[in-house]
């Protein structure tokens, strides 16, 4: 369990949201390296995996399925140059949000919450689209930043099971405090 909190950890230190509008970028290597690259993105896709964990433990993957699906959705939008109003307030703000849900776990019903999560998706794909690379292949970067985002859900479906069975659920809703509070910066700072 240290082991699995102490990556959890060293991920959140990351740099400055480079997850957005202005970056080179090219195919695959691109979209895997998208996700982590902000801390904003980052964040929303780790929590998604920790609060499936703890809320739907039976079907953990209803959470970052409900996520990619919608991301997914919201960059075909951004590739076609569809951009969503308010985008990057919109990802600062999924970050307080899905964070509180986390604090909360199911208080606001699993059903809100997973239509609250798929909103939020709209937006992170959105930004993940408008960066698709125009000479590269937007197939290949689309799935770079599905299996990035995978990879973050996974990882947080995995440490909030080690969690969970451990029983320190109280860990996760200081976590869960602790991203919104990022959120609100993030928020804030943009």
């Amino acid at each position: 369990m240290k082991r699995s909190l102490l990556i959890s950890l060293l991920l959140l230190v990351s740099t400055g949201a480079a997850a957005h509008t202005g970056h080179e970028v090219q195919g695959f290597a691109s979209g895997l390296a998208h996700p982590i690259g902000g801390l904003d993105h980052l964040l929303a896709m780790l929590t998604v995996g920790l609060w499936s964990a703890v809320v739907l433990p039976k079907h953990l993957w209803a959470g970052p399925l409900a996520f990619m699906g919608f991301m997914l959705l919201g960059a075909v939008l951004g590739v076609n140059g569809v951009t969503l109003p308010l985008l990057e307030p919109s990802i600062a703000l999924s970050v307080v949000v899905i964070g509180l849900l986390l604090v909360g776990f199911a208080h606001t019903g699993v059903v809100p919450a997973l239509l609250l999560i798929a909103a939020f998706a709209l937006f992170h794909g959105n930004a993940h689209g408008a960066e698709a690379p125009e000479g590269g292949s937007i197939t290949l970067y689309m799935l770079g930043f599905l299996l990035s985002t995978a990879g973050l859900h996974l990882l947080g479906v995995g440490v909030g099971t080690v969690v969970v069975r451990a029983t320190q659920t109280w860990l996760l809703r200081i976590v869960g405090g602790g991203i919104s509070a990022v959120g609100l910066w993030l928020l804030f700072a943009s």
